[in-house]
Parts: structure tokens; C-alpha cells; sequence
């Protein structure tokens, strides 16, 4: 197979991850844009961790799930999709003597605006994935699952098929898995593009063939997911990480990152940087060394940050300059860490204009099974958009504001609180943007977005 055509994806024609900029990448470590098939892999020490798992280390024992597990939880690895929710807790919510079928599902509909990280693991070292899930299966005694990949990265799609194709043929999955008893079967499965697909039981719903829509809560995946049977969802990156942690062990990992945050976290950033990319850095990094990595700010000063994709609340530059790129600090500071995707504001940019992109954005990709999601999302984006073309009102701001306090909390899924509270960021830290847009009927800043 050629390799996949993802120019449309990339920062200036140049792939994303092969910049030589990490700091201690575990992930991206090694990699050349060529070398992705198992025999490389292997030759970078892939696969160790499942065969110690299954065979012990160097003669030793093998692992059992609890210890698996055990390890998972030592490392603090938190979910690398959006919600950071600690991995290992959630790997002991599976029912291990579930008498039925279970399942396994990676998300790897990556489609938070800002965010590129994902395909760049799936196109380049995909093995690493098919490892981490196979860990993860054993650990919660799984036999079959699933990877959900965005439909619009179909080259992506099929590299990961044709990695699948060479793990099975190595015995690397199929049955009896390097002479163990434990068996696994991998499939992956292509979406069509749907952001809302990205929440993980619309996911669900788009894996059995319906129309890809959220689910109440409760029941929660854990204990009815997909076909109704226990299932554990988790992010590309997340099983990314696994192989690392067990061939280094947990404490190893956690001391990467910093307390409650093990490990590496790879950053997409992007929008005003002279280069943008992925990069893979501890977490715990001062935001201003991940600036520097990008090449520093371009076109201007920096105004404002997205620290974690269109969905988190926007923060000025005073305060990200000052803040650490973790779970812990960005919530501190008033956003959140969300997906890793890190979206770079100069001076020039108008936070009117640029709320309006964001805005249409949410209300394009509501689903619409829920009313105030459905009405709401419609209603921000036309009184943003009044804003914007100089017929807003002065009871706008407070309207606006009221309304996305209105939806957050009121749906089904979260795309509702995303829609929401990219708003309430923006009026909190750049009301004055806003308010002078209504006075003037004009921006404040140059028309360059």
C-alpha cells in the first residue's frame, strides 16, 4: 500500500509528528512517516509488552488482569479524548465475569475542530493501537472489539486494516495469541464524518448500524453498551499509551507527567504559530515551552488561547503564559484540556468573528434529538451572527449568555455544554469586543480573519 494521501490534513504539505520537537515522546517515538509496518514495530521493541503479559519478561510470570489493571491505575493515565477520566478506574468498571459477550470500542472519530493527533498515530504507527486494545482486552477479559475512525481520514482507515492484516497473520491476534489461552479479534469500522459520532454512545448507536444519536445515561456503556452487553470505550491515544506503561511500569509513567497527570500528552497545535503541528511533551509543560516548540506566535501578539479544542473555554494570554498544559492547571485557569488541541489566537484575530465560526460549527453538528441543543445552538449562532454584522443589541451579550447557561446541562450529550461554553469563555474574557461591536457596528480589531 502507498502511502495515504493526508496533504489536505497538513500544516504546509508537511506531515504533523516528524519534526524532531518532542520532549520524551513514548508514542511518537522514532517514527519517519515510512516505518509503520509490524516488522518495524517490532524492531522498536513492539509487541514486548503484550508477549511479557502473556509469557512473562525475560522468563518470568506472566500478568493477570489485576495486575494489568494494577499498573493502569499506578500510572494516573487519564483518558486522552476530552473527559480525562482515569483509565484504570475505568477498566475495573468491566464486569470481568460477565457470562455473555463483551466488548472493547477505540473512538477514533476525530473530529473536535483544531484537533489532528489521532491519525497521525493510526497512519504511522498503528501497531501501537492494535497492542494497547489487545492489553486492554485481556485485562477485562474481552474477546472482540471495535475501532470507530472518522470517515473523513479514509486513508487512514485502510492503513489500519492493512496493519490488522499483518498483526493477524503474525498471530498477533486471531486465537490462542502466542500460545496463551487468551484469544482477540480486532475489526475496524469507518464513520462517515458525523462529529456527534465522536460522543461515545452515538458511537455505539453508528457501530450497530442506526443513526447515530446519543443515548440516555444511565445505563452507561460499562454495563450496557454495545448490543447491549458491557463495553469499554477509549480514545486512540489512551490505548496508545498502554504498551509503554506496561513494558516501563506505572510508576515509570506517572513520573513523566506530574501527580494525577502520568505521562506524555500530544498537543495539535495550531492556527496563528509559524509551525504547527503535533507534540508530544510531558505533561506538566509550561504552555510557553509548547509555544516555543511551535515556532512562536505569528502574524502578531498573542491574544488568546483554545486549550483544548473549539470546545473549551478560550483563555488570554496572561493567563495561559502562565499556565502549565495538565488536566489539573487548565481547569484551574477556567478551561479545560479537553482533546489536546491547542488553538492559537494573535492580536488581529476578532473574538466576534471567530465565536461566529465556532458557533455555526455546533449548530450545523447538532444532532437535534434534543430542544435545547437543537433550538439553542440555532439561536447562539444568529445573535452572534447579528453581532457580527453590525445589528446586535445591547441585551444581546446578556441574552447570549443566558442562553448557553440555558443548554449546558440540559441534554442528552455534552455537544450542548461544548456549544455553550465556548460562548461564555469568550463573553467573560472579551466583552468588550463585544460590546463594541453593538456600539459601533464595527470591529475593534483588523478585519483579517
Amino acid at each position: 500500500m502507498s502511502m495515504p494521501d493526508l496533504s489536505r490534513f497538513q500544516a504546509r504539505g508537511l506531515e504533523t509528528c516528524f519534526h524532531g520537537r518532542h520532549i520524551d515522546p513514548q508514542i511518537y517515538a522514532g517514527l519517519d512517516g515510512t516505518n509503520w509496518r509490524l516488522q518495524d514495530y517490532i524492531a522498536r521493541g513492539g509487541y514486548a509488552a503484550l508477549r511479557k503479559i502473556l509469557q512473562g519478561a525475560d522468563g518470568g510470570v506472566s500478568m493477570t488482569p489485576d495486575q494489568v489493571i494494577a499498573e493502569v491505575k499506578l500510572s494516573a493515565l487519564r483518558g486522552r479524548g476530552g473527559a480525562g477520566f482515569p483509565t484504570g478506574l475505568k477498566w475495573s468498571f468491566m464486569p470481568r465475569q460477565f457470562p455473555g459477550p463483551k466488548y472493547l470500542v477505540c473512538n477514533s472519530d476525530e473530529g473536535e475542530p483544531g484537533t489532528c493527533k489521532d491519525r497521525d498515530i493510526l497512519a504511522y504507527n498503528p501497531h501501537i493501537v492494535i497492542e494497547g486494545m489487545a492489553i486492554a482486552a485481556y485485562a477485562m477479559g474481552v474477546k472482540t472489539a471495535y475501532n470507530y475512525i472518522h470517515g473523513e481520514i479514509f486513508e487512514v482507515y485502510e492503513r489500519f486494516e492493512e496493519a490488522l492484516d499483518e498483526a493477524r497473520a503474525a498471530g498477533l491476534l486471531g486465537d490462542r495469541i502466542l500460545g496463551s489461552d487468551f484469544s482477540f479479534q480486532l475489526h475496524a469500522f469507518h464513520g462517515f464524518g458525523a462529529y456527534i459520532c465522536g460522543e461515545e454512545t452515538a458511537l455505539l448507536e453508528s457501530l450497530e448500524g442506526k443513526k447515530g444519536q446519543p443515548r440516555f445515561k444511565p445505563p452507561f456503556p460499562a454495563s450496557f453498551g454495545l448490543y447491549g452487553k458491557p463495553t469499554t470505550i477509549n480514545n486512540t491515544e489512551t490505548f496508545a499509551a498502554v504498551p509503554w506503561i506496561i513494558n516501563h511500569g506505572g510508576q515509570a509513567y506517572l513520573e513523566c507527567g506530574k501527580p494525577n497527570n502520568g505521562g506524555t500528552k500530544i498537543f495539535s497545535v495550531v492556527g496563528d504559530v509559524n509551525r504547527p503541528g503535533n507534540f508530544e511533551v510531558p505533561l506538566g509543560t509550561p504552555f510557553a515551552k509548547l509555544l516555543e516548540m511551535a515556532g512562536g506566535v505569528k502574524g502578531g501578539a498573542l491574544k488568546a488561547v483554545i486549550p483544548g479544542g473549539s470546545s473549551a473555554p478560550v483563555l488570554p494570554a496572561n493567563v495561559m503564559m502562565d499556565t502549565t498544559m495538565d488536566y489539573d492547571a487548565i481547569a484551574k485557569a477556567g478551561s479545560m484540556l479537553g482533546s489536546g488541541a491547542v488553538i492559537v489566537m494573535n492580536d488581529t484575530r476578532c473574538m466576534v468573528r471567530s465565536l461566529l465560526r465556532l458557533s455555526y460549527f455546533y449548530q450545523h453538528e447538532s444532532c437535534g434529538q434534543c430542544t435545547p441543543c437543537r433550538e439553542g445552538t440555532g439561536w447562539l449562532w444568529r445573535m452572534v451572527d447579528r453581532i457580527e454584522h453590525g445589528k446586535g443589541r445591547k441585551e444581546d451579550l446578556d441574552l447570549l449568555d443566558n442562553v448557553a447557561d440555558n443548554i449546558k446541562g440540559r441534554t442528552i450529550c455534552a455537544l450542548g455544554d461544548a456549544a455553550a461554553m465556548p460562548v461564555q469563555g469568550m463573553l467573560k474574557h472579551f466583552r468588550d469586543e463585544f460590546a463594541y461591536h453593538v456600539d459601533h457596528k464595527t470591529c475593534m480589531v483588523a478585519q483579517t480573519v
